[in-house]
């Protein structure tokens, strides 16, 4: 399928499920809970596109997100702006921060590369912390509207934007893995050296990686203060947020625009279940569990077990 024809066929496909959704979901906390799935849909498809398709281990969703959510926060303060544009402008700052951060850590490898991600994290949180005008330690409370400026209630209506970010996400992945961008992703990805020395732009397209993911992210953290109504650097800087962006499109497949879908998807719902059945305090062990089984018995995810058996099926 052509990027032009996917990118209709896909639209359509949004819309079909978000009137489907709105048809079939009789309780707001249906809304509430496929808001998150969503939101991990765009989390792990913009982490997948540093770290699927280039090999570089990003540890530091936290600060991406949270940018955005502290963006909307004092645009909320500043302004009377729409939740769609504080979206934009909380990509734009997520973007440049990820572009610094590529910048100055993108010469470093491996665990380093990741270690150095970690630390942005920690100082993004600590800046958070500090700066009174957003609440610092003690948090900041948000309150929404009663209603949204097209229908239904608030929730609704933030789900219908976590909707249109996620089909923007996915489309941009499945777009740069069909594109010759993708292709000097993936030469760095296998070999950075060689790709180098064969006159591939690595540190150009790098940044180009660093800057898309940290965009999505921050645009999907943007809404953040109008769906929880209170933001503290405790909850916008949630671990769950780094661990589940790398462990989704690893159960999913990190070699495929769908892995990151199919894993978050699949842990998100889970972690619904186990929040409203159980308890939230065991969506982490939920997370470590099945990634060490999906490691062992799927090393390239559900998505490349399926390709596996499908090519030995063909044979």
């Amino acid at each position: 399928m052509g990027t032009a024809k996917f990118w209709i066929v896909s639209f359509i496909v949004a819309v079909a499920f978000l009137v489907l959704t709105r048809t079939l979901f009789t309780n707001e906390y249906y809304f509430f809970a496929a808001y998150q799935v969503l939101q991990f849909i765009v989390l792990a498809t913009a982490w997948n596109i540093l770290g699927g398709y280039t090999g570089y281990t990003n540890f530091g969703t936290g600060a991406f997100f949270a940018v955005g959510a502290y963006t909307a926060v004092v645009l909320h303060k500043l302004t009377s702006l729409p939740v769609p544009i504080m979206m934009l402008v909380g990509g734009v700052m997520s973007g440049i921060v990820g572009f610094g951060k590529g910048y100055l850590t993108l010469r470093l490898k491996g665990v380093f590369f990741a270690i150095a991600t970690l630390a942005l994290a920690i100082v993004a949180q600590t800046f958070i912390v500090n700066w009174d005008f957003v609440g610092g330690s003690r948090g900041v409370y948000v309150i929404r509207p009663q209603q949204s400026p097209i229908y239904g209630s608030y929730i609704q209506y933030l789900y219908s934007l976590m909707l249109a970010l996620s089909w923007v996400s996915v489309a941009i992945a499945r777009t740069i893995e069909r594109s010759r961008l993708g292709l000097g992703f993936n030469a760095i990805r296998d070999d950075e050296l060689a790709a180098e020395a064969g006159g591939v732009p690595t540190l150009r397209l790098k940044l180009i990686a660093t800057t898309l993911s940290g965009a999505l992210m921050g645009m999907s953290g943007a809404p953040l203060p109008y769906y929880v109504t209170y933001l503290d650097p405790a909850s916008s800087f949630n671990l769950s947020y780094a661990v589940n962006s790398v462990a989704m499109p690893m159960i999913g497949g990190m070699t495929s625009w769908i892995g990151p879908i199919v894993g978050a998807v699949l842990l998100g719902t889970i972690q619904q279940l186990a929040t409203v059945t159980i308890s939230s305090a065991l969506n982490l062990l939920i997370v470590g569990v099945l990634l060490i089984i999906f490691v062992i018995i799927a090393p390239n995810g559900i998505v490349g077990l399926v390709q596996a058996r499908w090519r030995a099926g063909i044979r």
